[in-house]
């Protein structure tokens, strides 16, 4: 009776008792962290999360105010980032105004606006869209942009005996597509679903995928209206006329060229002065553009909203690199449709070994048998490789390629913990993704275990070391020419984790900044690695020595596949200036994108060259990227099968803006 009256007395003077909400987060439907999160009456919300990706992954702790409209009045975030970079962010009110700061940005502004923190918790997301709902208009965003929220579905979850009624919005304005969240129904964060990495109530961890479905389904949605209102299906031939065009066999451009396409097919490729052009034809003036084959990008993750980036960008053709099976299923089906706005897909399946570092995606083998088993079930499913990760027994390499190669598929990956990129060529090996393995091929008595983060501090610590010149390095080379190994450089990835630094514009951002949404701006000066004052210079440095290195395999004829493993489309580009930036000539670096892809995936009767009788895919860029390989990013029109887009019109539908 006395704890009732003690409540009663609280209730009276508008006290409560703290809510605390507990959420795992799921890695490839893995516990890998967990966030907590104690909302006060007075309006304060304390939070602690952290996660293990593959041993990166934040710890960050901190403390909002909300007001009365579930606006941030202050907040302090500290610990360390995704990159094990310090976290210290810091909000606060003063004389009606909002100022903030943090390693990598400050600014002020009137109170009003939502502020959005570069390294809050998932329940920062639940905090927007409460307030969003209780504003029932859209809000601005500090630093920058405008939020609004749209509800999509009701449901009733069951887990274990309990029930529970969840909401799913669509926040737009955080990013270059709606941002979908599940509510409680006192508008508090309950999930993100996913599979591969998923944030959600604690004990409710079984409805991820139920979640994720419906998900899915409202994604799918948005996107056949896309691809309805996006794409446009001429009723007559096409001519690309007066056009430089990309002769991607030889590396050459063609000048004064016209182009007819009939329907999915390209029909007629020849001088200006000797093609005919049919009456009823829809003309398109090529003076002063080039046409380039649709390019590959030979390193992707892809998800449902990369299909209008690759699009936009001229990227017709993408080979992932490692996925959930079914999800990767259902966006080729759209793709290949046509329901939907995407690319060709060139599935390789990816296996890794279980443990603390094991891959957020794909399937895991401990044993020989189970390893063996993945890949005949991939090959089975359509793969045409198979992707090695660095948990793997590095003993299974032979046996696993042997198979592989006996089913058609290449084998290739990141060389198992345990090898070095030489013996992992001579156990059967087809490929090696990333530059940083080409450089630890070299740092094995420096780096011990590739499993962790040190393969990439190893190499910036060390790479800079490497003397290119060395006859170990010529005997590699020599390897690699040998057993016709191919290197999958993704070179654009490493440039933004060795150069950028916080409060500075990575430098594979630089050149599309003033095209991104105001949010996502802020990710181009978030950082890289951590560097200290003895490693700032030493990463850079170590960074240009990938570079080089990526010079003396093309050089020696080891062949270079351009790849992103970052954003999708936009980051090929990229890739492609880094490529001449280290000294590969323009127009061979639009070969590695075009031909020579086509060529390695067994395309190239059908796709990767303008030529008649083969597939439509193409694009047509303002310039000539042969002398300024940066013209690339001036696409004006895209074909993938004679459907023709708007590269401008497809970059609006995800908040970027055209290029000029």
């Amino acid at each position: 009776m006395i704890c009732a009256l003690i409540a009663c007395v609280a209730i009276s003077h508008g006290q409560a008792t703290p809510v605390t909400l507990r959420f795992s987060t799921l890695m490839n439907g893995v516990p890998g962290g967990n966030e907590v999160d104690t909302f006060h009456p007075d309006g304060t919300v304390d939070t602690d999360y952290e996660f293990n990706d593959r041993g990166r992954g934040p710890k960050v702790s901190g403390r909002y105010h909300l007001d009365q409209n579930g606006l941030p009045t202050s907040l302090d975030l500290t610990g360390y980032d995704y990159f094990k970079a310090p976290v210290d962010e810091h909000l606060e009110t003063s004389d009606s105004s909002l100022r903030w700061h943090s390693t990598a940005e400050r600014g002020n502004g009137p109170v009003g606006p939502f502020y959005i923190s570069g390294n809050g918790p998932s329940a920062e997301m639940g905090m927007l869209a409460g307030a969003l709902i209780r504003a029932k208009k859209p809000i601005s965003l500090y630093p920058g942009g405008e939020a609004r929220i749209d509800k999509l579905a009701d449901l009733a979850v069951t887990q274990k005996g309990q029930k529970m009624h969840v909401t799913e919005y669509a926040i737009s304005g955080l990013s270059f597509t709606p941002a979908l969240i599940w509510l409680d129904d006192d508008n508090r964060f309950f999930a993100i679903p996913s599979p591969w990495q998923a944030s959600i109530r604690e004990g409710w961890e079984g409805v991820n995928k139920q979640l994720y479905d419906i998900d899915t389904k409202a994604e799918d949605q948005r996107l056949i209206k896309d691809g309805k209102d996006l794409s446009v299906h001429p009723k007559h031939a096409v001519a690309f006329t007066h056009v430089r065009l990309f002769d991607s066999e030889h590396a050459q451009m063609l000048e004064d060229q016209t182009v007819i396409v009939k329907g999915s097919k390209i029909d007629l490729v020849g001088p200006a002065s000797m093609i005919y052009v049919p009456g009823d034809a829809e003309k398109i003036d090529g003076t002063g553009k080039t046409l380039v084959p649709g390019m590959f990008d030979m390193h992707s993750h892809l998800g449902s909203g990369d299909g209008l980036f690759n699009i936009a960008s001229g990227v017709t053709g993408a080979r992932d690199m490692g996925n959930d099976m079914r999800t990767l299923s259902d966006l080729q089906s759209h793709w290949d449709k046509g329901d939907q706005i995407g690319p060709r897909v060139f599935k390789a399946g990816l296996i890794d070994g279980r443990g603390p570092y094991q891959c957020p995606t794909g399937l895991y083998a401990d044993t020989l048998k189970e390893a063996l088993d993945t890949v005949n079930k991939y090959a089975d499913n359509g793969y045409i490789q198979i992707k090695l990760y660095s948990s793997l027994n590095p003993e299974f390499v032979p046996e696993i390629a042997k198979l592989a190669h006996k089913r058609g598929l290449r084998v290739s990956g990141h060389v198992p913990n345990g090898l070095i990129a030489s013996k992992f060529v001579e156990e059967g090996a087809d490929e090696i993704q990333h530059i940083n393995f080409i450089m630890l091929n070299f740092l094995a008595d420096k780096v011990k275990d590739t499993r962790t983060p040190e393969r990439f501090t190893g190499p910036g610590q060390y790479g800079a070391g490497i003397d290119l010149e060395s006859p170990q390095v010529r005997v590699f080379l020599d390897e690699l020419l040998t057993h016709h190994t191919t290197v999958d450089v993704t070179l654009a990835t490493f440039e933004s984790m060795y150069c950028g630094r916080a409060g500075v514009c990575s430098p594979n951002m630089a050149p599309i900044l003033d095209r991104l949404p105001a949010q996502v701006r802020r990710g181009a000066f978030s950082g890289g690695l951590k560097v200290t004052p003895e490693t700032d210079q030493l990463y850079k440095d170590s960074y240009a020595a990938m570079l080089r290195m990526t010079k003396k395999m093309y050089d020696a004829g080891v062949p270079i596949l351009a790849g992103t493993d970052d954003i999708a489309g936009v980051m090929l580009h990229r890739e492609l200036e880094l490529e001449v930036q280290a000294g590969i000539p323009p127009l061979k670096s639009l070969q590695i994108a075009t031909w020579n892809a086509a060529k390695l995936l067994k395309q190239d009767k059908t796709l990767g060259s303008i030529a008649p009788g083969k597939a439509a895919d193409l694009m047509l860029v303002e310039g000539n990227p042969a002398e300024q390989i940066s013209d690339i990013r001036r696409g004006r029109i895209v074909m993938k099968s004679g459907v023709m887009f708007d590269c401008a019109k497809l970059y609006a539908a995800i908040g970027i803006k055209p290029s000029r």
